[in-house]
């Protein structure tokens, strides 16, 4: 569980590729990480397969390489990277699972004089989970959605989030890895299996038309 309160950016060292795997080798200076914890890598949930001096290494199975931007990473790339939370810890952004949904594609970086939006679309299933108001995370990143017009959506960033991150720093096409609040998730596909979901209903107003003909 996270909390999309990125820790801090760092660079990829390495990437290589193994036999049902791609291992991403990271920078990084936490001596007090474990074997097998886990690790947000731009908001994907990772499990830390090996420790060396100044590195951290992470096998990257097919299926998350498939789902994310973990598979476009390069040698000297940037990432996001958050440490598991921690009972007692202050929870600042949501509830973060680090199992992404699918990427969220940038169309356009807005910037405006008093303020900066990242303007995104995402795939048709994962539309009904934009809430306006809502929470999202982008790339490891805790946002609030401004603004949500079909699949298509927009997030302000504070100057904070620009400093920080590399949100702002992005260029359109790049596929930002979305997770979805886990509340609406829950909440609609508890919905969906109760009362089916809306092209579960248009199916069968389609089926009584044509049967009605």
């Amino acid at each position: 569980m996270f909390t999309g309160i990125i820790q801090k950016s760092t660079r990829v060292i390495g990437v290589a590729k193994g036999p049902m795997f791609r291992r991403l080798t990271l920078a990084a200076d936490w001596p007090d990480v474990r074997d097998g914890e886990s690790v947000a890598v731009n908001g994907v949930c990772l499990t830390v397969a090996q420790i060396l001096p100044g590195e951290l290494g992470f096998d990257v199975i097919a299926e998350t390489l498939a789902k994310t931007n973990l598979g476009l990473l390069a040698q000297g790339d940037e990432v996001h990277v958050e440490r598991s939370l921690r009972i007692g810890d202050r929870i600042d952004g949501h509830f973060v699972q680090g199992h992404v949904d699918g990427t969220a594609l940038l169309l356009e970086q807005v910037e405006r004089e008093n303020e900066w939006r990242l303007l995104l679309e995402v795939p048709v299933p994962l539309a009904k989970y934009l809430t306006p108001k809502g929470s999202v995370t982008l790339d490891g990143v805790s946002l609030t959605i401004a603004a949500v017009d079909g699949i298509q959506f927009e997030v302000a960033l504070i100057p904070t989030t620009l400093a920080v991150t590399l949100l702002g720093r992005r260029q359109p096409g790049w596929p930002f890895n979305l997770e979805a609040d886990v509340l609406s998730k829950t909440v609609i596909s508890w919905l969906e299996r109760t009362y089916g979901s809306a092209e579960d209903k248009r199916r069968g107003s389609r089926l009584k038309r044509e049967n009605e003909d």
